[in-house]
């Protein structure tokens, strides 16, 4: 049987082709992003496994959840999450519609042919399919210290430069690396850390 991401891969496809298509890229995130963290949920995806549950009723329970605790006027945990998703400390003032005509009825298809499970991996590959129509790579840099803002604007526009791509940095600090950084893009990893010169020093001397 086929794993969960290769599964997901052409319903992913499917959604972004439509979304793109019609201008609603970043609409269709916002609902997959959260409709993964429901999913996610032990609780939910148990209930999701309940055969007892229509497929009808799946589908209008993310639809539901979605349109009330994000596209709603009220504070939610959801919208906080969907906010800092983005990078914004202000999520629950932002102002998301709610789920359209076209995307209900793709998470509908989904919950017919019992895909709803697959929402995680399907955000995912969705993410992959944004980030290459827009030219856009992921960085992971992993510092000894937190990185100052000159040292954030040099590393994305040296990134940017090299890779020829726009680059969003997330980051992370790992202390036992002493000094320097980890950069993770793809598959690539470079090691500019103190711990990975050391190591790399160690292995010359013992060779």
């Amino acid at each position: 049987m086929a794993d969960l991401s290769t599964l997901a891969r052409p319903y992913a496809k499917a959604a972004f082709d439509y979304a793109n298509e019609n201008g609603a890229v970043n609409e269709w995130e916002n609902f997959l992003f959260v409709a993964s963290a429901i999913v996610n949920d032990k609780a939910f995806r148990t209930w999701l496994e309940n055969p007892a549950v229509t497929a009808e009723h799946k589908s209008a329970a993310l639809v539901d959840l979605y349109d009330s605790q994000v596209a709603g006027d009220s504070d939610s945990a959801f919208k906080q999450l969907l906010g800092e998703s983005k990078g914004s400390r202000y999520g629950n003032s932002i102002s998301y519609p709610k789920v359209s005509p076209a995307l209900n009825n793709f998470i509908k298809q989904l919950a017919q042919q019992e895909r709803l499970a697959l929402l995680p991996e399907v955000y995912e590959h969705y993410r992959r399919h944004k980030a290459i129509s827009l030219k856009q790579l992921d960085a992971y840099v992993t510092s000894a210290y937190p990185l100052t803002d000159a040292q954030r604007e040099m590393l994305q526009t040296r990134l940017a430069a090299s890779l020829n791509a726009s680059v969003v940095i997330h980051e992370s600090v790992d202390p036992s690396l002493l000094a320097g950084a980890t950069i993770k893009v793809g598959d690539k990893i470079t090691d500019d850390s103190m711990r990975g010169k050391l190591q790399q020093l160690k292995t010359q001397l013992t060779a």
